[in-house]
């Protein structure tokens, strides 16, 4: 965090300093975990639904905490601020932040939302702006109410570029991230049934991933997926100047000649009169729509397309246990299996795109199997999403299905049904069973895709069945 005195922090979060002294300085990194809590750190109190920041205050403090910002006082030897929110409070000092950092000149910031392909395009325009200058950047998923403003609070005083990643479990979530941070270039990817059973059904998705555009400045660029409908009418409600992506002619930043295979993505890049080659180490052809979604936004930044595109061509993988190529352990019929580890997430769309990538890059004499678990959030819409990847796998002719756990019994039902198999589709309590069937079935050459929830736990399946070996 920035230097900011004690009562700078007080006025900020309308709050009542309590011990200290108001010309203080604090200028430590920004926690609610006591355990992560180092020297000179700020730490916040918050209540949560099973445990409550204000037991942890001096525990903190014995960790070095040097301010408590808590909802009530608490028995510590460093100066608390005591706030009505503690949530309330810490997006508000994100916001002042931020807006500090800016002033000073030099802060561009890019925010991203999507039902799916957030953390890739995040991790994409990292590579792309880290080649640029200081970047901050969130870790791992941070994109609530929480995380957000936790990846805002680490912007220095030389940060050139913040991104951040903009989740929603409800119509709101987004607009409230943006009154903390309003975006230079706020992306929206897609418009899918990703926690659909919380939001209520895809239109009112639709309404939340709006969000991120509807209150752009005239000076900010609203960059929107052209081919997706429901992202392309967001077009009308904003007042930002908008870029689009996509594979449509009509996109300002367009690919073409789209190629999956077990080494990564090709594609050619139009735009600005430009046709340049772009070749990702990601697996999986669904990842160029976030690849142009990055290239469009670095357009906007001035970037020059051909330093983007060197930096995404570094990029190994989305993320861990995102679309991860790993070799088999040896003692997995003995070491000849190609894994595909994409379990940390799961969507309708994303399950859809990760099982044509494995019927893409499989060769000729190779087995495709396809190990899934349920995907979770869908709420009315579950049965009818799973039982649909069900039939989808059959239609991909997918050599071997096997289904784990009670919530995802639909695909298995819906692929035994739908091509009235004989063993092809094996359904499995858990991911012990599923681990023993896998390690007597598969032979060499076969190649496995891991997909779901992570609820489900089947990224830990994937783990076991490579063991440490990654595939080259």
């Amino acid at each position: 965090m920035i230097a900011l005195t004690l009562a700078e922090l007080r006025d900020a979060l309308g709050g009542e300093l309590v011990g200290g002294d108001p010309a203080d300085v604090v200028d430590g990194s920004v926690h609610t975990d006591s355990r992560l809590v180092e020297p000179g750190a700020v730490f916040f109190a918050l209540p949560g639904a099973v445990m409550d920041g204000h037991q942890f205050a001096a525990a903190a403090v014995a960790n070095g905490a040097a301010l408590v910002i808590a909802e009530r006082p608490v028995p510590v030897d460093v100066p608390v601020i005591v706030v009505s929110d503690g949530y309330v409070a810490l997006a508000a000092l994100a916001r002042l932040v931020v807006e500090r950092v800016r002033a000073a000149g030099g802060l561009r910031v890019v925010a991203v939302t999507g039902s799916n392909g957030k953390t890739t395009t995040k991790n994409l325009l990292r590579a792309i702006l880290e080649a640029e200058g200081p970047t901050v950047a969130p870790a791992g998923s941070f994109n609530n109410h929480v995380g957000a403003p936790f990846t805002m609070l680490r912007v220095g005083r030389d940060t050139r570029y913040l991104i951040v990643e903009m989740g929603a479990s409800a119509i709101g979530d987004i607009a409230r991230l943006i009154r903390i941070v309003v975006p230079d270039i706020g992306i929206v990817l897609k418009v899918g049934l990703a926690h659909a059973g919380g939001f209520g059904g895809i239109e009112q998705t639709q309404q939340a991933k709006s969000e991120m555009v509807r209150d752009l400045p005239p000076t900010a660029a609203a960059v929107l997926n052209t081919d997706d409908p429901r992202v392309e009418a967001m077009s009308g409600e904003t007042s930002a100047r908008v870029v689009r992506f996509g594979l449509e002619a009509r996109a300002d930043v367009r690919a073409t000649d789209v190629r999956a295979t077990a080494a990564g993505t090709t594609f050619l890049l139009h735009a600005d009169g430009m046709t340049l080659p772009v070749r990702l180490r990601i697996l999986g052809e669904h990842h160029v729509m976030n690849a142009l979604a990055a290239l469009a936004s670095a357009r906007e930044l001035g970037i020059p397309l051909d330093r983007a595109i060197a930096a995404i061509e570094t990029v190994p993988l989305a993320e861990r246990w995102r679309m991860e190529l790993l070799r088999s352990a040896p003692e997995v019929a003995d070491g000849g299996v190609t894994i595909i580890n994409d379990a940390y997430n799961a969507s309708p769309d994303s399950t859809a795109a990760a099982l044509k990538t494995l019927a893409q890059i499989a060769g000729p004499e190779q087995r495709t199997v396809a190990v899934l678990g349920h995907m979770a959030e869908l709420g009315e819409y579950a049965t009818e999403e799973h039982d649909r990847l069900g039939r989808l796998v059959v239609r991909l002719n997918i050599g071997q299905l096997v289904v784990v756990g009670a919530e995802a019994r639909a695909i298995h039902q819906a692929a035994s049904l739908e091509g009235s198999w004989d063993g092809e589709s094996v359904f499995v309590a858990d991911v012990d069973a599923a681990y023993d069937l896998l390690r007597a079935q598969l032979r060499p050459g076969d190649v496995v895709l891991v997909k779901s929830s992570k609820s489900a736990g089947l990224r830990h399946l994937g783990d076991r069945l490579a063991g440490a070996g990654t595939a080259e």
